[in-house]
Order: structure tokens, then sequence, then C-alpha cells
């Protein structure tokens, strides 16, 4: 795709990143020789079988019983991955290639406490012990121990001691309401649920102990109940979830259950989505090390709550040898330099985070300057062209912007970027090694070039297992292949060039059909928020069986002092005229306090759509599930007004 270049891989990549040492060994090892990314993109999804089988080799995959084959079925759903093969993720992560036992592995900073820094040794100890602690209450393999609790080494290391004895993991950050903790947690019935009684948001306490207690007493499955002491050390009992045993890793079939995770529930239960020890760690192993170019001497950050799929993600660096930086808090507390001073302090070299905190950044005029960074991540919506341009004027400009878009239903990026492509301003660079993703027109064949919707045409490991309690498969298959039966459908809106690259315009169930003419809602929100008056929009397109262009609502949030009079309503029906069409010009724009976001920050347009098409409130969207579930009120109000 055309577009301004921001920075070129150095001549020497080939010897210096892991991808190139990669590719090497594809040549000596394998015979397989590639002129370039493309090439080897290429073959990464015509040859699964072989792609795989690389990336099991080259990464030493610690197998108790070898796999007979590595790909028995491909049909999806259902695609069976080397079948026969035992083995365990925590193992895998716990190796900690190239880290000495006395060198750092997770270093946690926090605004509830002091940081806490644990070296290897300390980590496969704490693992130890906690293991043991979960053993002698009884759990065993697939029993689910359930984390309420933050970014905190604590939460990590639960999660690898239940992994390591084949238990089941699944965690939702101390935010989230009682009711949206049930609404996951009594689909999957845990045995055992660790809690921190509060934390600090700012310098603001939050006690969630009638919380914990709300949600123990809706789950009767429950049998044990650990409690951090995070607010309040004296209340710890973690300390007590201990014992001798030495340490030890159940060897479990390649898709038996690692964690669950979910999906926003939203607009209904969430989605309880399984994924397994093997396509987790292939996929994560692919990813950090060949994509993100992590290993010994790196120190990885993204910022993100255990309740969004980027913190397993985060949290499998040590496994190709990277260290993790955690933070709990509030992200501008007590300003938006707040995280980028944690690159300083705690010598991240890959900072990753969400768009909307890039563009966050940009509005406030910020120019943190940080050349130690070799890498930036950016991830959750789509980065506009002016992201990028911010990036390298004010961060630095010889780190890699890398943007990256997945979901929680695979657990990963399956676009993204790579040390071998250069960055180009607004553009993800290509497809992930091993992502056969395509864009489809409405028939189902695929175009290039053109605005589609995005698929997965070949399975990949890290597709779910399927959902927790669906013994037929049925909520699975209508959640991403009825559409186009055989194929993966994901819900966005793509374009992809010939040479790879590839723009996502927004989600295709939020999308504004005007006259037939498809809008992706990303560029919208970009030209309306450069705007110094509006600090966050959301954009509706409503149906109307007189109107064939149907009614496109504009709500803004206005930033402080601004007013929305009529010549601020011309100023954005000019600017989205001049900068993308006419089309783009709302009917209406209406001032609202807030936007509706999930807990992960997403943009809630589709609850508002059915707000304003008559649906009550609460059967439109699962208010436990929001960020903000307060904000719904101007909708509803606008919904009666509109309807008398």
């Amino acid at each position: 795709m055309t577009g301004t270049v921001l920075w070129q891989p150095p001549a020497d990549v080939r010897e210096k990143s892991r991808i190139g040492r990669y590719m090497s060994w594809l040549e000596r090892e394998r015979g397989l020789r590639f002129a370039d990314y493309a090439a080897l993109w290429q073959w990464s999804v015509d040859d699964l079988p072989g792609f795989w089988q690389s990336i099991w080799d080259y990464f030493e995959v610690i197998a108790h019983d070898p796999p007979q084959a590595v790909l028995a079925d491909a049909a999806m759903p259902g695609a069976r991955w080397f079948p026969g093969a035992t083995l365990n993720y925590a193992e895998h992560v716990l190796r900690m290639p190239g880290i000495a036992d006395d060198e750092p592995v997770v270093l946690a900073y926090s605004q509830s406490r002091d940081p806490i820094r644990l070296t290897a040794a300390d980590l496969r100890e704490r693992v130890r012990a906690v293991r043991a602690g979960l053993k002698a209450r009884g759990v065993t393999k697939g029993d689910r121990v359930a984390a309420y609790a933050p970014n905190i080494p604590e939460t990590y290391i639960l999660m690898l001691a239940t992994a390591s004895l084949g238990a089941v993991f699944s965690s939702c950050a101390p935010e989230f309401g009682v009711r949206s903790v049930i609404d996951r947690w009594q689909q999957i019935e845990p045995k055992v649920l660790v809690a921190v009684d509060g934390y600090r948001y700012g310098a603001k306490p939050v006690d969630r102990r009638e919380e914990v207690a709300a949600i123990t007493a809706a789950l009767p499955s429950i049998e044990h109940v650990v409690t951090i002491g995070y607010l309040d050390p004296d209340n710890d009992t973690f300390r007590d979830l201990a014992g001798d045993e030495p340490m030890a890793y159940a060897a479990v079939p390649f898709d038996h259950p690692l964690y669950v995770l979910y999906s926003s529930g939203t607009t209904g239960l969430p989605k309880p989505i399984v994924h397994g020890h093997g396509g987790i760690l292939l996929e994560h192993l692919k990813m950090l090390a060949l994509h993100h170019d992590l290993g010994p001497g790196d120190r990885f950050f993204w910022f993100t709550t255990t309740g969004w799929m980027m913190w397993n993600f985060l949290v499998s660096g040590p496994a190709v040898g990277a260290a993790i930086v955690l933070f709990d808090g509030n992200p501008a507390h007590p300003t938006l330099d707040a995280l980028w001073d944690l690159v300083d302090e705690a010598g991240i070299t890959y900072f990753g985070t969400s768009a909307p905190f890039l563009m966050a950044c940009r509005k406030a005029g910020l120019t943190p300057r940080k050349d130690r960074l070799k890498g930036i991540g950016s991830t959750g919506a789509p980065l506009p062209p002016e992201g990028f341009d911010w990036v390298y004027e004010a961060v630095g400009s010889r780190l890699q912007l890398q943007s990256l878009s997945g979901g929680t239903d695979v657990c990963t990026g399956f676009v993204g970027s790579v040390p071998l492509l250069p960055v180009v301003e607004g553009v993800i660079a290509c497809r992930a090694l091993g992502a056969r993703v395509e864009a489809y027109d409405p028939a189902g064949r695929p175009v290039s070039d053109e605005l589609g919707e995005l698929v997965i045409t070949a399975p990949m490991p890290s597709m779910p297992v399927g959902f927790w309690n669906d013994p037929d498969g049925r909520r699975y298959r209508e959640a991403y292949f009825d559409h186009f039966p055989g194929v993966w459908r994901h819900g966005d809106w793509i374009t992809i060039a010939a040479d790879g690259s590839c723009v996502i315009t927004g989600r295709s169930d939020a999308t504004l059909n005007r006259g037939g003419v498809r809008l992706g809602t990303a560029e919208f929100y970009s030209v309306v928020e450069s705007l110094p008056e509006v600090a966050d929009s959301v954009v509706v397109h409503l149906e109307q069986e007189d109107n064939p262009n149907g009614e496109l609502l504009l709500f803004v949030v206005l930033a402080e002092g601004a007013e929305l009079d009529d010549a601020l309503r011309k100023r954005i029906a000019a600017e989205l005229r001049k900068s993308l069409s006419p089309r783009h010009v709302p009917d209406e724009i209406h001032a609202v306090r807030a936007v509706p976001r999930t807990l992960s920050s997403k943009k809630l347009e589709v609850p508002v759509k059915r707000i304003l098409t008559g649906t009550p409130v609460e059967d439109a969207a699962a208010k436990g599930a929001l960020a903000n579930p307060e904000s719904l009120g101007a909708f509803e109000e606008l919904a009666r007004r509109r309807g008398s």
C-alpha cells in the first residue's frame, strides 16, 4: 500500500533479527530458501504441517510423548493439531531460555504497593510453592481455578501453577462488576477462587471484599477462597497457599484446556473461549520471537488488565527469553506521562499499548522521547495515520511501530508486523506467519485491494479448542463458521493489498451503510477526534424503510470548555466531507458525557444502535461488561425523545 514510509529495516536485519536467524535455520536444516517475507508467509500458509513442525523444532518444544502427525484433520471447525503429543505450557514458560537464575524476569509496578522484582529462580520457586498449595487443596487435572485479581505477580504465579497441574485457569480483573464475573464463572464452575481484597486506581482505594463475598455466594462450586492482601496485607492468606512438594509438570494432550477467556459479553452471556496448552504455546513462541523480535535482554511491557487477552499474550514473554514488566493502576495518574516514565524506570525495550492511548498522548501534546525503545506495539483499535506520525515525531525515530490486530478468540494477532518490513503510515505491514487471512466479498469470493470481510481460510493452532460446556460444538460453529461454511469469519472489515499489507476499518457489525456504500468506523473517528474540541466519539447508522441512505448519528464527548454549537457542527461536517466523503456527513450530531466502552476500552457501537432502535437498555447491553454503564442513559433518553 502507498503511504509515507516512516521506518526501514536496517541492512543487517537478516543477521540481527530472530526471524532472520529462523530463515537461516530453515535453509540450513530444511533446504528452504526465501527471498523475502512474502515468500516465507506464502510457504507458511501453503504448507501448514511443514511450517508448524518447523516452529516446534526451532523452539525445541518439550514433548513428554511425541506427536503422531502435525495436522491430522485440517477441516474447520475441528482441525486436529499434533495428535498423540503431550506437553505442558508452564514448563516452557519456566524454562526461560537465555535468562540466568539470578536475572530479573518479572518487574511489577503498582499504584497499590511498592515495586516487586522476581528473578528466574524466584519465579520458579513461587510457582512450585503455589502449585503444592493448590494440590493440597484437592486441585487436579481439569479443575478450574479462578482469579479475581489484577496484573500483579500473584496472578501470574497462580496461572503458571494451575497450568503445571493440568488444571484450567480463568481471570477477571477486579474492576469487573459482580454480575459480569458471575456470568463468566457460573459457566465454568471454579473449585478455587483467589481474589484481592481491593486495589488502588490512581490515588483512590477501591475495596472489593463485598464483591468477593457476593461472587462466592453465587458460585456453589467454590470450595476454597484465598485472599491476596493487596490493599491491606493483614487480609492476606495467599502466602499460605504453599507446600513442600517438588516441582513437576502434568503431561497433557496438545489441545488440553489451558485457560478460558471470554468475549466481551456486551449483548448476551459472554462466550467461554477455551484455549489449549499446545496451540497457545506454538502461537506465542512464533509471534513473540519472530514477529516482535523478543528474546534474552528484552524487557517486554504491554498495558493491559487480566480481563484482556493481551495479558495472556504478555505473560508468555519468558518462554522466548524476555523479561516482562507488569503494571497495575490508572495509566493517566498522575498524568499521561506515567507509563512513558516506566520505560526508563523498568528498562522497557518493547512498549505495548492501545491505539486510543497513543491518540490520547498525541492529543495531549506529549513528547516522551524514548530512544531506548526498539519497538512499540499498538492494538485494541485501528491506529490512524496521524497516530503513526506522532510516534515517530514524539517518541523515537529508530524504533519499529507495530500495529497489530487479532482477538480473544485466537489469543494473538493474525495481522501485524515483522522486522523485515518497513513501517508505512496508517498500514498494518503483513499477515502473520501461518495465518491465512483473506478478504471476502459478500458472496464469499476473495478480493484484493478492496474492502471485504476479514476471514481466515486455514486453521491456526491457537483457534479455540471450543467453548466451555458446548458438547456438540453448536455455539462455536455459530460464532465463527455459519456465515461462510468451513471458513472463520472474524467480524472486521479489511483491505488487503497485493503486497500483503492491510488496513482494518472497523467491525463489520458496526458498518455505516450509506446508500449501499459500506463505510468503516475507524477512519470516521480519526477525522472527528482530530478536532481539539472533541475528546471522544461514537457513530451509528440506522436503517430506514423510506430512506435508502438511512440515518447517520454522531455522538461526541466534548473537550473541557468546548460547546457543541452550530459552528462546531459545521466544522465537523466540513472535515468529514473534505477528508472522507459527503456520505460521511452525519444527519445529527449530539453531545454526550461519555462513549460506552467495554472493560478493555473498546467502543460499543452495536448496543448504542440497538437502544436507538427501541431495544430496552437491559437487553441491549450487559451493564457488568461495560467500564461505564451509566453512559447508556443518554442514548436511552434520546431514544425516548425520538420515539415520542
